[in-house]
């Protein structure tokens, strides 16, 4: 069949969690024998063209416009909604699969979508279809409760605030066959804020694209001067909803129990993104992975490429987190204000490497249990094929 991909974000433009995530999805649709098309986005005009990316055929569109305009142009965004009409047209796809469209490409590409009468599914990745950030209110971090009113909204925005945002958007969420949640706790939080025809369907990943010659790690550690070093590894961006502060204050208590520990950083701003063999070498150089999250984390994409690379995880308590780390089993999960908690699970581990590579394989046997690209493939063309007309 042929399936038209919309994400506003999707490698090489993009190596954010989101960007991989429906790469790979992509790839493995094409490997799987479909014809397989991407409509992303680029935020400057010399990059709009028309790719071939590993079997993949890439349209990318300008985009671009300053982010107080967000709550209107994510909503219907006249830049793109012609262009990618007029591709929908011209490759005439049998289903159209959504993902992050709320920042370019905009939710009104879904209502395109089912007027040129296609199957029409939203991956949901994050809370942008009811919130204007990451998920970071009181209610929710003491109470758990996910709902936000417009209160919150505005607080939030501010002079940016749009009234009608969440209304529209809802609206158009109607032309969409079935929207996929990445974790049981974004379902909830999507049903909290009155969006439903929601099943889930977990990220993914394949384990055999995640070998790394010893030799290619060992040159990683060198370049970064990792040799005899305990090795924790942040491969989050950059901010504070990440819990970079959390994590550095934890990891000051961890170097007086163990002064040859070092915190790896791989987001932006440090080493930069890091893709391909060099993050994987980085997940393999690591002793432990850390994800301490201080906001709702829709699932984690770090929690299953830690796994797959057989390394113990010290997560975050929020979000789909505790779906994808099993506390005690594969990992642990702490709430990242208890700095003291996170910093004694992560000397736990530095100190019993016995815990650390019985924790490692039990979690790469769950990523092939329960996170493999095939199985993810497998389930999401089962939805495909029962709304194809």
């Amino acid at each position: 069949m042929k399936i038209l991909i919309l994400a506003d974000d999707f490698p090489p433009q993009s190596f954010g969690g989101a960007g991989i995530s429906t790469f790979d999805l992509a790839c493995g649709l094409q490997k799987a024998g479909h014809q397989v098309f991407v409509i992303t986005t680029c935020q400057e005009k010399s990059d709009e063209a028309k790719l071939n990316k590993q079997g993949l055929k890439i349209f990318r569109i300008f985009a671009n416009y300053h982010e107080r305009w967000r709550a209107y142009l994510s909503l219907y965004n006249p830049q793109t909604i012609r262009k990618v009409r007029k591709i929908i047209k011209e490759v005439n796809p049998d289903i159209v699969h959504a993902h992050n469209i709320h920042s370019y490409l905009s939710y009104y590409c879904l209502k395109i979508a089912k007027e040129a009468r296609k199957a029409v599914f939203l991956t949901a990745r994050d809370v942008m279809s009811f919130n204007y950030e990451k998920l970071t209110t009181k209610k929710y971090l003491e109470h758990g409760d996910c709902y936000t009113s417009w209160w919150d909204h505005l607080k939030q925005a501010k002079k940016r605030y749009n009234p009608f945002r969440n209304i529209i958007i809802r609206h158009y969420l109607k032309y969409v066959d079935k929207i996929f949640a990445i974790s049981h706790a974004l379902k909830r939080a999507l049903n909290e804020n009155k969006i439903e025809n929601v099943e889930v369907v977990y990220n993914a990943i394949d384990p055999n694209n995640w070998l790394v010659p010893s030799k290619k790690i060992e040159e990683f550690k060198k370049k970064y001067h990792l040799q005899g070093k305990k090795v924790i590894f942040f491969g989050g961006r950059i901010s504070g909803p990440k819990g970079l502060e959390q994590i550095s204050q934890a990891v000051v208590k961890v170097k007086k129990e163990i002064p040859a520990t070092v915190l790896l950083i791989a987001g932006k701003g440090a080493i930069g993104w890091l893709s391909g063999d060099e993050l994987k070498a980085a997940y393999h150089s690591a002793d432990v992975v850390v994800m301490p999250s201080i906001c709702f984390e829709a699932f984690g994409r770090a929690a299953i490429e830690g796994k797959v690379c057989k390394k113990p995880e010290v997560a975050t308590c929020y979000g789909g987190v505790p779906e994808v780390v099993q506390d005690g089993v594969t990992g642990f999960i702490v709430n990242p204000f208890n700095i003291e908690l996170m910093a004694e699970k992560i000397i736990d581990l530095l100190k019993n490497p016995k815990k650390a590579r019985q924790f490692g394989r039990a979690g790469f046997e769950r990523v092939k249990e329960h996170f493999s690209l095939d199985f993810n493939i497998k389930q999401t063309l089962s939805w495909y094929q029962k709304f194809l007309k």
